[in-house]
């Protein structure tokens, strides 16, 4: 969508981020129902977490319609979510964890910020040698190109 001041859009992202997180949850709550031996409360679960992913899905497809999405921009889009992570998120969690005394917290944003490095840099690599293949194809194409208007020039000589 192009206009991330408006209240839809907020909403649609605000309903994407309650979407994911129950789909999230339900999962976690199948996980604890099956550990227990609770068979048909795991199913109940896992059957309305996958309900809850596709309502996610169709708030994405507003947020970031298909007709422009590209992998390049889906790469970029990752590397700039997983930057934001490392370098402002899980700075400022893990500032509030020290403040409030908490060890774990502090140790799980620790390693979410090395995780969110791991991920920014991964995903960089990628676009990399995507850049790399295309460039190469792009010299490639460039051959063809040049060998066709060469025949064509005979032709039309």
């Amino acid at each position: 969508m192009k206009y991330p001041e408006s209240v839809t859009v907020k909403n649609i992202e605000a309903a994407f981020a309650g979407e994911s997180m129950a789909y999230i949850k339900y999962m976690y709550f199948a996980k604890m129902c099956r550990a227990v031996g609770d068979e048909a409360s795991a199913i109940a679960f896992e059957s309305t977490a996958t309900q809850e992913v596709q309502h996610a899905f169709g708030h994405l497809d507003l947020l970031y319609p298909k007709a422009e999405m590209t992998p390049v921009r889906c790469l970029e889009m990752a590397i700039e979510g997983e930057t934001y992570e490392y370098t402002e998120m899980y700075p400022n969690f893990r500032h509030a964890a020290v403040e409030e005394g908490n060890h774990a917290a502090v140790a799980e944003m620790d390693e979410q910020i090395e995780e969110s490095k791991e991920h920014a840099a991964y995903f960089q690599s990628i676009l990399d040698k995507a850049a790399k293949r295309f460039a190469a194809l792009a010299r490639v194409e460039e051959k063809h190109a040049n060998h066709y208007r060469a025949a064509l020039a005979q032709i039309t000589a």
